[in-house]
């Protein structure tokens, strides 16, 4: 008997279709699996036998040919193993294919016979959505992921032998509801808060700005000045993600296996914050098999770099285009995928190898020229690219002791939510730009329009500074998302003072 099974395939972070076909025929014996299986699709014959035997089923004793198709698209990971098993079920007249016709399954088979969960089932649904089908049978610790896309039931199953009782009509299980996400500004969400931080005015309004109008971030300061503990607050204060926002970063996280979402869809914005050991895949992404890196990881949130000088040069290096174009795309002999990374970086260092250059109370011990070897590690193309350069002074111990309450996230991110919505009205319509970092050229000649002293202003800071025409530009940005937060329609000459002064550690005024 031949029978089609409905499945999918990831590639990127979306899913295209892949039919299993199934025909037992009369010559020859064995299970054979053609239609590109990579190892781990090959080995699965030995986990369907042993889950048939386990489940009181019995595998043919007849020619069982199993096609993936299409055949030129490589099959990887134990997914396929639920609809193989199906598949040769339903070939053998022991499963019914009213059912089986409008459902797509995914899942790995143990050898006792259990689902065992997969990673990138969202992107699946999503595709069994397009595809018109009515339901998506997975395992059950992926039901609530698969929930998340409307139009589409999600069948959460723990076993064979119950895959088999449901298609057959024997038993009930009742679709996975779609749980509601909670948005960040309820409270018990983030542990953290910015009034936890004592002093660090200048920080603080930095990252305000930041968190605005979604631009990067350099902070630089001695050991225990504070800037690990501002840089986790930075999500605090950004605003919640929007339903759009939350399954295009849930779907990422679900290719990669990684945990943290709730109920099926993340609730947080990502902050993530590799060690400084992380190779240039870990924090692009690809591999044999390719996976999303770092960079996609924080899409739609922050990626941190502590100790920035101690990353690889060629590992910073790569950063320079996810910043530019917000995507990677990852090309290799075998296979291209592209992953969205607009993200926010927020990285942090020291001002030299011993970390007290410049410190108020403590004595550098660098030799002469340290400090500019120190910070030559970042290249000057990275720095063009981070619109704050913020120093991170030690806060005097009589603040630290002090009772006065700092202002709160709730308050900040009151403030950031204004200027974000000032934003979305006046990029409505243009596909890709959401944030005045993510301006072009012609939209920073439309909306950031300096007066004759504003003008004056950054060309004498131009010349002064030794900035470069990309840098031009981002204090433009910045200025202008200044004047938002001011609820100013037009920049002037204190927004672009403001946004010059966070220019201040480029690597030409810096340990000279």
């Amino acid at each position: 008997m031949f029978v089609r099974v409905h499945s999918g395939a990831v590639v990127g972070i979306d899913a295209v279709p892949v039919t299993v076909e199934v025909d037992i025929t009369g010559g020859g014996l064995g299970l054979f699996l053609v239609g590109l299986p990579d190892s781990a699709v090959k080995e699965s014959e030995q986990r369907i036998r042993a889950a048939f035997g386990n489940s009181d089923r019995r595998m043919s004793g007849r020619k069982i040919v199993v096609n993936l198709a299409p055949a030129d698209l490589r099959k990887e990971g134990a997914g396929f193993d639920l609809p193989i098993a199906v598949g040769i079920l339903a070939a053998q007249s022991e499963i019914r294919t009213d059912l089986l016709e409008g459902s797509m399954l995914a899942g790995e088979l143990s050898l006792d016979g259990t689902v065992k969960p997969v990673r990138g089932v969202l992107p699946l649904a999503d595709c069994a959505r397009r595809e018109g089908l009515r339901r998506i049978i997975v395992p059950a610790e992926n039901a609530a992921e698969a929930a998340v896309v409307e139009g589409i039931e999600a069948i959460g199953v723990r076993s064979l032998r119950e895959v088999a009782d449901y298609l057959n009509g024997v038993l009930t299980i009742a679709p996975t509801a779609a749980a509601l996400a909670r948005t960040p500004g309820q409270s018990g969400l983030y542990a953290e808060d910015f009034a936890d931080v004592k002093g660090q005015a200048h920080a603080k309004r930095a990252l305000e700005i930041a968190a605005a109008g979604g631009h990067n971030v350099l902070m630089i300061g001695a050991p225990g000045s504070g800037k690990t503990m501002l840089a986790r607050r930075l999500p605090t204060i950004l605003p919640p993600l929007s339903g759009e926002e939350a399954l295009e970063t849930t779907k990422i996280h679900s290719v990669a296996g990684k945990p943290g979402a709730v109920q099926g869809l993340l609730v947080r914005r990502p902050f993530r914050a590799p060690h400084h050991l992380a190779s240039r895949v870990a924090l692009i992404g690809g591999g044999q098999s390719p996976m999303p890196g770092e960079v996609s990881l924080a899409h739609n949130g922050i990626l941190f770099l502590d100790e920035l000088p101690e990353f690889g040069r060629s590992v910073l290096e790569v950063l320079r285009q996810p910043l530019e174009e917000k995507r990677i795309t990852v090309s290799r002999a075998k296979y291209s995928v592209e992953y969205p990374a607009n993200f926010t970086l927020v990285a942090a260092m020291n001002p030299c190898p011993c970390g007290y250059y410049n410190h108020p109370d403590k004595e550098c011990t660098c030799a002469p020229g340290a400090v500019h070897r120190y910070m030559g590690r970042i290249s000057g193309p990275l720095l063009d690219r981070i619109d704050l350069h913020i120093e991170v002074v030690p806060v005097p111990v009589g603040e630290l002791a002090a009772d006065r309450p700092a202002e709160s996230s709730a308050a900040i991110r009151a403030r950031v939510v204004a200027a974000r919505a000032v934003q979305a009205e006046r990029f409505r319509g243009i596909g890709g730009v959401h944030t005045n970092a993510m301006m072009n050229p012609k939209m920073l000649r439309e909306h950031c329009t300096l007066d004759s002293a504003s003008r004056a202003l950054l060309e004498r800071a131009m010349e002064r500074l030794s900035l470069s025409a990309r840098a031009y530009d981002r204090i433009l940005k910045v200025a202008r998302t200044i004047a938002d937060l001011a609820g100013e329609e037009r920049i002037a000459a204190a927004h672009v003072a403001e946004a010059i002064n966070y220019r201040s550690l480029d690597r030409e005024s810096w340990g000279r």
